[in-house]
């Protein structure tokens, strides 16, 4: 599933987005306020966080290679589970469908079972979108009657219903378990139960707080969101290419219909909580909710990922361990009771335990071994091709287990996003492999966003990063939309200089950003 971060209601303190299942679910765990994605689109990212290996590493920037064959046989989250006598169960979009996963979604490395996917999401692009006129359509903004549907359902009904199924057939089974679920919306179209609108009255919809593109972005930062503009409703608003923009009038349409989808998906979400606790198993299962990227809604003049900003990056990342992040249920207690969004009522509840030093999504595989007691994972070594198992990220458990005291400002993630060339291109927002020609590399830290454009070898997967095109410096403190570049406004020459010489791009980006800090600071700016 993918979310924006932001956009997940109280428990990430939006006013807007009603999400009371996942904001329960929230109240009992810890939550990271600053998780980011190593690549905003789906395959990758997928690919990324569920070998706990980044994309250089993985060599997927694409949907058309499959790792085990392009990069490394390396074991997977549910994989490693599996081998430690897990059942592992797959249910909708976990790895990413084709070629990217071996047409199988590496079953039967990673699942015991073959995964399921609903049968009604073969019609999820087709002309099922009904106009005021009565004829149908392959709309972005797709809200409908569900009696309508083909097969009179939705493919994230069928999982939640599956998921619960699935639930049910282990509660009496005495072995563990290892259940993933992902559920498509937000992803667009936005075709989701038409009742959901309702919950978002457009007169109460505003545009982004920041909807123009910035005057010192970067041509190659920039995404032309030319994934929704293949839609028929976005086609009938010919819009110019690159920058548009949309309509301000089609823009708040386009947030309504996200907000409404979150809210449907929460849910779906709230419904499988319930049956953890209907079937005895929410006091001794670990429950994760995250999503492999975020979404712009008209932020810089951009939409959807395909960027390096913290909206394309950023993702809700919640975990759940019973008698950890809360106390045990007391018998007969009921942990998720399911809660109606149209009920009316607001629930409030605590924001659980909160953690705001900056993780990432490949954090996540040896967090979950180490909070499940299985052997932790050694961390992997510069170049980690032949090895099966290692984790490019670090265990979270501690955080999970001891509130933050303080922020670790010497945290960062890394992000990374290709690029066909400098200009913007229709193939910009997703380039194959043999069309990228440069890579953004980002790092962010609590206190900054720094991203550096290099040349890239599409051949051996290599950076130069002695061959820099463009670079985006963004001071947060001053400027959390990340709206002013600052980047030229710094001598760069004597750490470019070193650049080449550092092991790895993270390295040089860490480097970087220690040196323009202790400029900043010299020069009284932080």
């Amino acid at each position: 599933m993918k979310t924006r971060k932001q956009n997940t209601g109280s428990c990430y303190s939006d006013p807007v987005v009603k999400s009371p299942n996942i904001d329960q679910l929230a109240s009992v765990s810890t939550v990271f306020h600053n998780a980011y994605a190593q690549q905003a689109v789906c395959g990758p990212s997928r690919v990324s966080f569920l070998t706990s290996r980044r994309p250089d590493t993985t060599k997927l920037y694409d949907f058309n290679s499959y790792w085990r064959v392009h990069a490394g046989n390396y074991t997977t989250l549910p994989q490693y589970f599996k081998s430690n006598g897990y059942t592992t169960l797959s249910v909708g979009k976990v790895f990413h469908p084709g070629i990217a996963s071996n047409h199988s979604d590496d079953y039967p490395y990673s699942w015991s079972v073959p995964p399921y996917h609903p049968p009604s999401f073969k019609y999820e692009k087709r002309k099922v979108c009904k106009d005021k006129d009565g004829t149908l359509h392959s709309n972005l903004l797709c809200a409908v009657d569900v009696s309508e549907m083909p097969l009179g359902t939705l493919p994230d009904m069928e999982n939640a219903a599956e998921a619960i199924r699935l639930l049910k057939s282990m509660k009496d089974s005495n072995d563990p378990f290892f259940l993933a679920v992902g559920f498509y919306k937000p992803h667009i179209p936005f075709r989701i139960p038409r009742e959901y609108l309702k919950l978002y009255p457009i007169e109460n919809m505003t545009l982004a707080p920041d909807p123009d593109v910035p005057k010192k972005l970067p041509d190659v930062a920039y995404n032309p969101w030319t994934d929704i503009r293949k839609r028929e409703d976005v086609q009938a608003l010919n819009l110019s290419f690159p920058y548009g923009p949309i309509p301000k009038d089609f823009q708040l349409q386009i947030r309504q219909h996200y907000f409404a989808s979150v809210s449907y998906m929460d849910a779906q979400v709230g419904k499988i909580l319930q049956a953890l606790d209907d079937f005895g198993l929410a006091k001794d299962t670990i429950v994760v909710f995250s999503s492999d990227h975020g979404w712009s809604l008209g932020e810089h003049g951009e939409w959807a990922k395909y960027s390096n900003f913290d909206v394309a990056t950023r993702v809700p990342l919640i975990v759940y361990k019973p008698g950890v992040t809360s106390p045990l249920p007391r018998p007969g207690e009921k942990t998720f009771p399911f809660i109606d969004v149209f009920q009316g009522t607001r629930e409030q509840f605590g924001k659980g335990q909160g953690v705001e030093s900056v993780v990432e999504l490949v954090d996540v595989f040896p967090t979950l071994t180490h909070l499940a007691g299985l052997r932790p994972l050694h961390h992997c070594p510069s170049s980690s091709f032949k090895i099966e198992l290692c984790t490019e990220g670090s265990s979270l458990a501690s955080l999970i287990r001891n509130p933050e005291r303080d922020i670790n400002r010497e945290a960062y993630s890394y992000s990374q996003y290709p690029r066909p060339s400098d200009s913007i291109q229709e193939n910009s927002d997703l380039p194959d492999l043999a069309d990228i020609r440069i890579m953004g590399y980002s790092l962010r830290s609590t206190d900054y966003r720094y991203t550096l454009w290099v040349g890239f070898d599409p051949v051996h997967c290599q950076p130069n990063m002695t061959d820099i095109h463009k670079g985006e410096m963004y001071l947060l403190a001053e400027d959390p939309g990340e709206d002013n570049n600052v980047f030229d406004e710094f001598d760069h020459a004597t750490v470019f200089r070193k650049l080449g010489m550092l092991p790895s791009w993270r390295e040089s980006l860490k480097h970087h950003v220690m040196y323009l800090s202790s400029e900043f600071k010299s020069k009284g700016i932080l």
